[in-house]
């Protein structure tokens, strides 16, 4: 009797979109402990804006340019991080938007951080001579490659592609 692809055999996911959150949760579950250990109050959500206003982004749309997020996510995130006191609101000089900063609080985050982030590069680094793959690179080349072309699109034109291939590329 063959498998149905909707029954897992074991408790670990095996489709694209579960395999990207299981390992995104797996992450960022991994990194929260970490942190939790050093005694760091601090979410792994905050990393692209702190990225991106330390090199100089200063408004939303700044910050979202310089991510791979919503300005909804980032919006979100920057609602926490003003809340937690590491972000400040300022008037920026032509007085039509609204500029945001590190308060010393943030500062003093960013400074905490270094020495784990660069722990967590090696940690990366280790992983991926551990599986053989360059996660970075394939995640970079992944994301890269649906900005070319969507998902959607992908999938609206699979069943050509398939035939393409069944008839040796004619």
């Amino acid at each position: 009797m063959r498998e149905s692809p909707w029954v897992f055999a074991s408790a670990r996911p095996r489709h694209l979109g579960e395999l990207l959150r299981y390992v995104g949760e797996r992450v960022d579950q991994g990194a929260a402990e970490r942190y939790e250990t050093l005694k760091i109050d601090y979410r792994s959500r905050y990393t692209p804006l702190l990225r991106a206003l330390a090199a100089g982004a200063e408004t939303v749309t700044e910050i979202t340019s310089n991510s791979s997020l919503t300005q909804g996510a980032i919006s979100q995130t920057v609602s926490l991080m003003l809340k937690g006191g590491l972000l400040a609101r300022r008037g920026l000089d032509d007085g039509r938007k609204t500029g945001l900063r590190l308060t010393k609080k943030g500062v003093a985050l960013l400074t905490t951080l270094e020495p784990h982030r660069q722990m967590t590069f090696l940690a990366i680094r280790c992983l991926e001579l551990e599986i053989g793959y360059p996660v970075l690179a394939v995640l970079q080349a992944l994301g890269a490659a649906l900005e070319r072309e969507g998902f959607a699109s992908r999938l609206k034109a699979a069943p050509h592609r398939q035939e393409k291939e069944a008839s040796g590329g004619r």
